[in-house]
């Protein structure tokens, strides 16, 4: 009889753009249902003696239901730690990659622009993120074809008609 590999002890999904335990979710679902739903029937029940209207006292109930929301979320985000998995500088260290982008940031309007342009603290931050000699570096010629160049005299003799 053979064993089937063991499926790992968590199973994670995306939920709104984070990474999430599904275990861990339904038990904050859980507590968040519990919590929020004691907090209403306790307030309601507490108001009914202390508010006139009972209209009123039901609407502070809910209020009191939201508050329950509030501290369910508390509850949850100290019991179940993030999920997710940062990893810093793995494509920032691949030139390819790097070169991609500034040509992608030299389409732009406007292009790279220089160093000298920039204000003295922007200059300090690329410096700290170790971004400097990448922008420091000459930007690579492109290539000037002919067929790149006719667009431009025709333009020109369109502007001057």
């Amino acid at each position: 009889m053979k064993q089937s590999p063991q499926a790992p002890s968590t199973r994670l999904a995306e939920v709104w753009s984070d990474t999430v335990d599904l275990r861990h979710l339904a038990w904050a679902i859980g507590i968040g249902i519990t919590v929020s739903v004691a907090g209403f029937f306790a307030a309601s029940r507490w108001l009914r003696g202390v508010v006139a209207s009972p209209e009123l006292a039901h609407a502070y109930a809910m209020l009191a239901g939201l508050a329950g929301c509030v501290l369910a979320g508390v509850i949850c985000a100290r019991l179940f730690p993030p999920k997710r998995e940062v990893v810093e500088h793995s494509a920032t260290h691949d030139p390819a990659w790097r070169a991609e982008v500034l040509a992608e940031l030299a389409e732009q309007p406007g292009g790279l622009g220089t160093l000298a342009d920039l204000p003295d603290a922007v200059v300090r931050e690329l410096k700290e993120l170790d971004l400097y000699d990448l922008f420091a570096q000459p930007a690579a010629p492109a290539p000037a074809s002919s067929a790149a160049a006719e667009p431009r005299r025709g333009a020109a003799k369109e502007a001057l008609a």
